[in-house]
Order: C-alpha cells, then structure tokens, then sequence
C-alpha cells in the first residue's frame, strides 16, 4: 500500500505550489503535515529560482485545524510534551509569515482554527466564495493562542475579540470585509485568480519584493520617529544602488522587459 504525502510540492517555473494533501482529513494538521509545510516552506525560501509560492489545500476545505485524533493523543501527554509539540506549530506558521518571499494562499474551502491562521500568515489571500471560516476553538474548551498574533494583525484586534470569543462561522464575503482575505473569487475560479496574482509578483524586481516585504514586517505599528524615517531613507538609498534597479529603471526608459520577466 503506497501511503500519501501529507503535502504536495510542485514547481511551475518560478512559482512554488505548496497543496496540503490529506483531503479525506479536511487538510487538518498534524505533527507529519506541520513538519512537512515547515520544511517545504524553508526549502522553497532557499531555492534561488523560486520568487513566490502559493499554497491551496486538496479536496474541498483549505484546513480544517488541528487533527482531532492527534490533539486527543495530545491531551494526554506531558506539559513539555505539549509545549514541544505547540512550538512546532508556531514554528511553521512563523516560517510561512517570515518566509522572504510572497506567500499566497488560494483559500479554496473551508479555513478552520488553525487553519485560519495559516491564511493570516501568508500576505496575500485569496478565497473561494464557497469557503467559510471559524475559530473555532472555544467550542473545544481550548484556545486559539499560536494563531493570535497572525489572526490579530489580519483582523485587528476588535474583530478579533469577538470571534476568538463566540467561535461563530463567517462567510468569505464577511472574511474579505474583515480584511482576512483580499479577494474572493467564484470557486471555480479562485486557483485562477490566486495564479494571476503569482504571476503579477513574478513580473516585479524579486529583490525589491522582498525588501518591500520586509519594510512591512519591520515598519508596521513603530512610531514615526527620526528612528524610523533615518531607516527608511537608508533602505531607498541601498537599493537604488543595486544591480537590479538599475536594471529596472535603464528597462524602463529604454522601452524594453527587465532581465526579470524574461527568465519568469
């Protein structure tokens, strides 16, 4: 009997397809899948040719959380058991929110708990208009404590507060108003929209989407301060200097494709 990856890993030249493949599970976690989307995601940080990944999940749902059985089996061990096995989790949302590069979710069901923070993690989302979302975790008598600073950040903090609360399922028009989602998209065509926007990524300088990436991870929520704007001006002035803005501003004036595009 030949058993199947808990994660499914393709390239389309320079897009990473990361598609969470335990579909008779709804894509639920568990320690071989968190291991393998943590180790996947890594991989495809280091892979030079690689500029963004998208990740969908197989089946109908997008993650439904954390496996039952698993979190049953959990509840029995040890506190260091426990603590070891949350900071695994942690460890691979972190790796998907700190990835350099683009991480694009293509929500194509439903997005439970855990899994919801999964899309929280990525930076851009886009969802199927079928697909609905709960945090869902209070009705277990637990707590959605490794997802919260993702979850936090992508639906503020009022939003938040309420649905970490009541645990009520919400619609992907509802996801979107939160700001959870980007977009949403008919079912039949959230892959395609969720592709366009690779593609769109793939078109721009990689190393200036990566340090936009990272001018949003380090300047959101600091103070306007002289700190900051002495930073900013500091980031503007490096990169102007480098091989690929002058690549891309000689492109532009000479009327012609950056170097990029023609190797995406």
């Amino acid at each position: 009997m030949t058993l199947q990856a808990p994660l499914d890993l393709a390239l389309d030249g320079p897009i990473a397809r990361l598609t969470l493949n335990r579909p008779d599970m709804r894509n639920a976690f568990d320690d071989t899948l968190i291991a393998a989307l943590t180790a996947a995601i890594k991989t495809a940080a280091d892979a030079p040719q690689i500029r963004v990944l998208l990740l969908t999940g197989a089946g109908k749902a997008f993650c439904a959380g954390g496996d039952l059985n698993w979190m049953r089996k959990m509840g029995t061990l040890t506190d260091a058991d426990n603590r070891a096995d949350a900071a695994r989790l942690a460890g691979m949302l972190h790796a998907v929110w700190a990835c350099p590069k683009p991480v694009v979710a293509c929500v194509n069901g439903d997005a439970y708990a855990g899994g919801m923070g999964l899309v929280a993690a990525c930076d851009i989302a886009i969802a199927a208009d079928s697909a609905h979302f709960c945090l869902s975790e209070t009705r277990l008598g637990l707590l959605p404590a490794t997802i919260s600073p993702y979850v936090i950040r992508a639906m503020g903090e009022r939003a938040a507060n309420r649905y970490f609360l009541t645990a009520e399922r919400f619609d992907a028009a509802t996801a979107l108003r939160l700001g959870l989602v980007h977009d949403v998209a008919p079912a039949a065509q959230a892959l395609e929209a969720a592709e366009s926007i690779c593609r769109t990524l793939c078109a721009n300088g990689p190393g200036a989407v990566q340090a936009s990436k990272r001018l949003v991870r380090d300047f959101a929520g600091k103070s306007l301060d002289d700190g900051l704007i002495a930073d900013s001006v500091a980031r503007i002035a490096a990169i102007r200097s480098t091989e690929e803005a002058r690549e891309g501003v000689t492109a532009f004036l000479e009327k012609r494709e950056p170097a990029w595009r023609k190797t995406a």
